[in-house]
């Protein structure tokens, strides 16, 4: 296993440990780390790992632990807070991956990541889309094996996209979306409504409405306890025969169970990024039905965003080992 250390010699600075990250990511994250010279050492182990006894194993005498793609149970929490003073995430939806509530009783910063991707993110819905709507994928699999078997497509000039949050993100997709000819419909509980103006967006104040009126609903909430389960099975329901529904954001958002059932009837299709357990099961019903199109929580990954998010994580961390403030989630 290989480790890459940066100021190994220096005992007398705090020592940043991070002990799992995607391949992709440690070129842009060893280029940031200029941020932390002179201020901590720094310890990456490049051989990936979910396993909590690892984990906790690799952040053995860490202040500050980059946490990328893996959740910090409270159990794992528990077994490090004697020594760990700051998680520095790098994702979106912190809440989800960290216990905001016992890191902060336990006075351990959490520093979170803001915008790092919303290009790459809305991109990848706009892929989802697209592949919903003309199977390119699903084709392209069928000619590699043999055969001239062609599917029809769906028209996305002139259909109505709902989109559920309007941040950055959302904002993105309605971009991308117009320059199709579609009609946008926006949901929000804080709209911009500048945004939406400048943007062409229609704000509909019933999310059921939305649901119902949209021909592609998109969902770009981050997950706060107020959106929790905000979906629901009503809401669901109210989707028309043949609507696309896309998921980039957090399957929490969603009712537990009511997508799965939903898309049981067969009669919409779903793109989908997030799921309620990552890894997804290999025995989840999702993984069979042949409306679904599942790729495993990636739309976040394209250079651009590394680029942004691991200068943010070297940002934060040498904030906090200064004594000062930047992107603290709790």
């Amino acid at each position: 296993m290989k480790i890459i250390e940066k100021q190994p010699e220096r005992t007398d600075l705090p020592l940043v440990v991070v002990p799992n990250i995607v391949g992709a990511m440690l070129e842009p994250f060893t280029s940031t780390l200029g941020l932390l010279h002179d201020v901590a050492r720094v310890r990456i182990y490049t051989e990936p790992t979910l396993d909590d006894d690892t984990l906790v194993k690799r952040m053995e005498g860490a202040k500050g632990v980059v946490v990328i793609g893996f959740h910090v149970s409270d159990a794992m929490l528990n077994r490090v807070s004697d020594h760990v003073e700051c998680f520095a995430f790098g994702g979106t939806g912190v809440a989800s991956y960290i216990n905001l509530i016992a890191t902060r009783e336990r006075g351990i910063r959490v520093c979170n990541v803001v915008h790092y991707g919303n290009g790459a993110v809305a991109e990848h819905t706009v892929a989802l889309m697209m592949e919903l709507a003309r199977h390119v994928g699903r084709m392209d699999a069928a000619m590699h094996v043999g055969g001239w078997h062609g599917e029809d497509g769906v028209s996305l000039e002139d259909k109505t996209i709902g989109l559920v949050g309007f941040g950055g993100i959302g904002q993105q997709v309605a971009r991308i979306a117009r320059g199709f000819g579609m009609q946008v419909l926006v949901w929000d509980s804080h709209l911009d409504a500048q945004a939406a103006h400048d943007l062409e967006a229609t704000p509909v104040a019933d999310l059921g409405e939305l649901f119902e009126s949209s021909g592609v609903v998109s969902l770009h909430l981050p997950l706060l306890p107020e959106t929790a389960g905000l979906i629901t099975t009503e809401q669901l329901n109210r989707l028309q025969p043949g609507t696309l529904f896309i998921n980039t954001a957090r399957a929490e958002v969603i009712q537990p169970g009511a997508l799965t059932s939903r898309l049981k009837l067969g009669d919409i299709s779903a793109g989908l990024d997030v799921f309620d357990t990552e890894p997804l099961a290999d025995d989840d019903p999702l993984r069979t039905m042949p409306n679904v199109v599942l790729t495993p929580h990636v739309a976040w990954r394209a250079e651009a965003a590394y680029t942004s998010l691991t200068k943010q994580l070297s940002q934060s961390l040498a904030a906090y080992f200064k004594g000062e403030s930047f992107n603290i989630a709790n």
